[in-house]
């Protein structure tokens, strides 16, 4: 018995269609926000001399670890400088923290809400998971299509590949949160916002900064790949040198990514510890 085969492409095709006949002002209106945010940011890294920004992370890494994370912040800058990537680092930077920054507004409410709600939380695991699954490269397809070429669909991809860590953070860190806390707040009167703002979310907030910390580092693993669509920054040189088999390029290019990586892992990580 042969199963006609149903034409799942096909309605993937018509409904991107119908969106983009129907809410291409939305799409414009996100397009202008996000390239506007992106811009803003690498405006304000790249206005700073290379020096003066190295020196002043390599400070804020001192004030929030130790001189070795100092030692490592300067040095490991100042050979992205060195290497003549300072420019195309902050690029991908500006990228990582726009796609971070909404993953966080958008992820944190979502996950609260997950946290509050069994059905909420039912009708977005499964989402989350689909998320999770699905190759990174078949994000760029809508978000080319809906944004066309250049950073935004870039932003748009690392933010749905990145944002289930801090979603599903947020819920379990607000789930595990003592039950007798939780009654003795209600117990003395206080309203839902309060608990959550008084007891829930700092009582939760190590789980929810695990979150957000692999948030980050997955939003940096789309550096390379947003280059296939246009973005710019350190991922377009790794992705040049495949394609022209470079290899001491890709590899100088792909050193400046993992000294972003171990910075911004070291560092998201020592900001909840210094506030503690």
């Amino acid at each position: 018995m042969n199963i006609p085969k149903l034409p799942l492409g096909s309605w993937v095709e018509w409904l991107e269609q119908f969106m983009t006949l129907h809410f291409g002002p939305v799409f414009d209106f996100i397009h202008a926000v996000i390239g506007g945010m992106v811009n803003g940011i690498e405006a304000v890294l790249t206005v700073v001399p290379a020096l003066v920004l190295i020196v002043l992370i390599a400070a804020l890494a001192y004030w929030l670890g130790k001189w070795k994370l100092a030692l490592f912040a300067f040095i490991g800058l100042y050979l992205i400088d060195n290497l003549g990537l300072w420019e195309q680092s902050m690029q991908s930077l500006a990228l990582v923290l726009a796609a971070s920054l909404l993953s966080i507004v958008i992820g944190i409410p979502i996950g609260i809400l997950c946290a509050r709600s069994n059905a909420a939380r039912n009708i977005v695991t499964p989402v989350l998971d689909f998320m999770q699954t699905m190759p990174a490269f078949v994000y760029l397809l809508p978000a080319v299509s809906f944004f066309s070429l250049g950073v935004v669909p870039g932003v748009i991809a690392s933010v749905i590949f990145a944002i289930p860590p801090t979603i599903r953070l947020t819920n379990l860190g607000i789930r595990q949160v003592p039950e007798e806390l939780v009654e003795a707040a209600e117990a003395f009167g206080s309203t839902p916002m309060q608990k959550l703002v008084k007891l829930q979310l700092p009582i939760a907030m190590p789980t929810i900064m695990a979150g957000i910390n692999q948030t980050i580092m997955l939003s940096l693993s789309m550096v390379v790949i947003s280059s296939m669509i246009g973005a710019q920054g350190v991922g377009a040189y790794v992705y040049r040198a495949v394609t022209q088999a470079k290899i001491g390029d890709g590899f100088e290019a792909g050193v400046a990514i993992v000294i972003m990586a171990i910075l911004l892992d070291r560092l998201t990580q020592k900001i909840y510890k210094t506030k503690n």
